[in-house]
């Protein structure tokens, strides 16, 4: 698994154990990053991971110039892999090992990414308790439902579905 853009471009990452976890796919990183240019200005901008992960899109998002990234995972062992990884590239971000449904925060997000466990039926709960956020970014395998929120852009990428939403 490699870093695709920005000043990180090409490096390679310790990839967990894929039984764990479903790290996305480089085109759908690269598709994602692209639509996420037309509305957030990277230099200045706040990411947040709300499920870690493998950890390449917080290291992605700091590749392509965001001023910070936070990283949510609460499995141990992939949550140390995602940390071995950020020294690796020596790159700095806010870590938390818990459950991402227990997380709070009153800070302000520009990007929040969500991308659990495809059934573990999560999405809706997420969603109610996810910080405050300009985007967000849900990757999910088929249509969820998706209330309060303004969807600004749906893409499909093989069995992967990316939407954007704000409030």
């Amino acid at each position: 698994m490699n870093i695709t853009a920005g000043k990180l471009k090409g490096r390679k990452l310790i990839t967990p154990d894929t039984d764990l976890v479903r790290p996305t796919l480089s085109k759908v990183r690269m598709a994602l990053f692209n639509v996420l240019q037309s509305y957030v200005e990277f230099e200045n901008s706040k990411f947040l991971d709300m499920y870690g992960g493998s950890g390449i899109m917080g290291l992605e998002a700091l590749s392509r110039g965001f001023k910070s990234v936070t990283v949510i995972e609460k499995d141990r062992k992939i949550f140390q892999i995602i940390k071995k990884n950020y020294e690796l590239l020596n790159q700095n971000a806010e870590f938390h090992n818990i459950d991402t449904l227990k997380f709070k925060t009153d800070e302000t997000f520009d990007v929040i990414y969500i991308d659990p466990p495809y059934y573990a039926g999560v999405y809706e709960q997420t969603l109610k308790i996810m910080p405050k956020f300009k985007i967000c970014v849900i990757e999910h395998p088929e249509d969820i439902e998706i209330t309060g929120f303004n969807i600004l852009k749906q893409k499909k990428y093989g069995d992967k579905i990316l939407t954007f939403l704000t409030k």
